[in-house]
């Protein structure tokens, strides 16, 4: 793991790990990887990986070298709508480049990785323990899926924290979300300072500047908004179509 890159070969990979393959530059793909070239993910299905409705949508299928050729075992398990579906590993890289989510960075190296969804403030539990949080979410699904409220990422950070956003507002807990919405909402809110200095490169480091703000503070492992779940709670809140969020200490 560095500065700029988490990127790890397939080798180093062991049960447990969160990783991620970027799709298009603003936009990655997450999944828990649990052995036996086995990763459990959450998506919309093939070729709908996001499901906005826009040309990010097209720009994702075309980025992903592999998608047309699926293996046959994958194929027929990826469903028609939203789910936690598992695949083996090349197709879930779908012709990328294989990433490891970093927990328990510093507050330094979260803010020096400008890109969000790439690392966390959080703590991680332990490896069984994440395991078994994806198997038991396995063909239930997580939650109602939004690209910025219940996506792949916090897929993937729930199972290896074991937390959720009680009150899902604006953003879930995904850092690539809040790297979305935190961009445009940097440059609107620096835009006042321009009556302090007309100096470009002082306007850039000040937009900069709230925008690591608001990633750092919107990341999970600063959050309040958030409890911790048990997973057998979860996915029978998802069975009865009720989500009860339940504190557990």
């Amino acid at each position: 793991m560095g500065l700029f890159s988490n990127r790890i070969p397939k080798e180093s990979l062991k049960p447990g790990d969160h990783i991620y393959s970027w799709r298009v530059y603003v936009y990655a793909h997450h999944g828990i990887y649990v052995g036996d070239n086995t990763v459990i993910h959450f998506t919309r299905g093939q070729g709908q990986e996001v499901g906005t409705g826009t040309v990010l949508d097209h720009l994702i299928r075309v980025s992903m070298k592999n998608s047309r050729e699926l293996c046959p075992d994958c194929s027929t398990k990826l469903p028609e709508s939203h789910g936690v579906v598992s695949s083996c590993l090349n197709c879930f890289l779908g012709g990328g480049i294989l990433y490891r989510f970093e927990y328990d960075v510093s507050p330094a190296l979260f803010i020096a990785k400008v890109r969000g969804g790439t690392c966390t403030l959080a703590k991680s539990d332990d490896d069984d323990t994440v395991v078994h949080r994806a198997t038991q979410l396995l063909g239930h699904g997580f939650r109602c899926y939004n690209v910025f409220k219940s996506n792949c990422e916090d897929f993937a950070i729930y199972c290896k924290t074991g937390l959720l956003v009680v009150e899902q507002g604006l953003i879930g807990q995904s850092g690539q979300a809040v790297s979305i919405i935190g961009g445009p909402a940097a440059t609107v809110f620096s835009t006042p300072i321009r009556l302090l200095t007309t100096n470009v490169y002082g306007m850039a480091t000040i937009a900069v500047g709230i925008y690591c703000a608001s990633r750092y503070i919107a990341d999970i492992g600063n959050r309040m908004d958030v409890v911790k779940v048990e997973v057998d709670v979860l996915a029978s809140s998802l069975a009865t179509g009720r989500i009860e969020v339940v504190h557990v200490d």
